[in-house]
């Protein structure tokens, strides 16, 4: 089904056929629309509030393959059908930080990224072992072109991030998605490994981290205190993260306590900077999503609220990297994370 394509014709070939895809978005074709606004909707049922949100991770550890290691080809069945990739890859393209974290933390160094808006450079933890990358547009606004020159022969990706540009992506390689990141890094891990042949890997590294909780859980005790986890958005958003997020997910696998109103089975609550008082708990670990000063971090920290609340009063408020804390999405950011939990906690 899928062809590897090495030569300028071939990639020009693709090139075509991809962005000839994509122009037609503005057709009137009936249906062409109709494909359209399906894949709209695809990505609308699996985001926050969406009618398959809560049942993603389920889904997405039911996805993979029953081929063998070193088995060549193997259909992967993900969010988005079934997938056959002939042999071993060996160009992979990721379009978003949890599918990068998941690649480089299996040896692989990609050949294309396409980063979050909010954070356009490699994130500083995986330059080490990433390479360099090309840059292929953004999470939200993909450079077709861009992937279909860089040759690849696996591209990993999200329903949620582009289940709208899935047929054009498939048309230049093999395309594997997850359903969405998020919550469900773990399964979209194991995912990503069945698809590179590298699920015994993947078992190992998650292994790690389970090791990693358990002595995190042992040496904070019953006594937990409870965490509240804070983000600052542009125009004004201020989310406090539940329990259906990654860092959600960590919390809970240590067993650290959550205030009421984060122990959802959500991604998170929005407040304004008006009542930031709903942020309170032991501990405040705050994340900025961009550029601090287009959020109303400032506004919200210099409210009286802010200061009466318990957390900063006792000098437990605290700043933590966005990059690994809310957008790492990966194994690789879980072990950050965790390091970072035991320092604050066990100051």
């Amino acid at each position: 089904m899928f062809h590897r394509r090495r030569g300028p014709a071939a990639i020009a070939l693709a090139v075509a056929a991809a962005l000839s895809l994509a122009a037609c978005g503005g057709s009137s074709d009936s249906g062409k629309d109709a494909s359209a606004s399906a894949a709209a909707g695809d990505k609308k049922a699996v985001a926050q509030g969406g009618e398959d949100f809560g049942s993603a991770a389920q889904k997405t550890a039911a996805m993979g393959t029953d081929a063998k290691p070193g088995q060549w080809p193997r259909t992967i069945t993900h969010a988005m059908g079934e997938t056959v990739i002939k042999s071993q890859p060996e160009r992979v393209v990721v379009l978003d930080v949890g599918e990068l974290d998941n690649v480089v933390s299996l040896g692989i160094k990609p050949v294309g990224l396409a980063p979050t808006e909010g954070s356009p450079e490699l994130p500083s933890y995986l330059k080490k072992d990433a390479g360099t990358p090309k840059n292929v547009g953004t999470i939200n606004n993909l450079n077709l072109e861009a992937i279909a020159g860089l040759r690849p022969d696996l591209i990993l990706g999200s329903q949620l991030r582009a289940a709208d540009k899935y047929d054009e992506l498939s048309r230049i390689a093999p395309t594997v998605f997850s359903i969405r990141p998020g919550f469900t890094w773990k399964e979209n891990y194991l995912l990503n490994a069945a698809a590179l042949d590298k699920t015994a890997e993947a078992k190992a590294k998650l292994a790690e981290y389970d090791t990693r909780v358990k002595a995190l859980d042992a040496k904070l005790g019953s006594a937990k205190p409870t965490v509240s986890m804070v983000r600052y958005l542009p125009d004004g958003v201020i989310r406090l993260y539940g329990n259906a997020s990654f860092i959600g997910t960590i919390l809970k696998d240590v067993g650290i306590p959550r205030p009421k109103n984060q122990d959802i089975e959500d991604l998170a609550a929005e407040v304004s900077a008006e009542n930031i008082d709903q942020a309170d708990a032991d501990y405040i670990f705050t994340g900025v999503y961009g550029d601090p000063k287009a959020t109303d971090k400032s506004r919200a920290q210099g409210n009286p609220l802010w200061k009466n609340l318990a957390a900063v009063k006792a000098g437990h408020a605290y700043d933590v990297p966005d990059e690994t804390w809310y957008l790492g999405l990966g194994v690789t950011a879980s072990h950050q994370v965790l390091a970072d939990l035991e320092s604050y906690l066990t100051k």
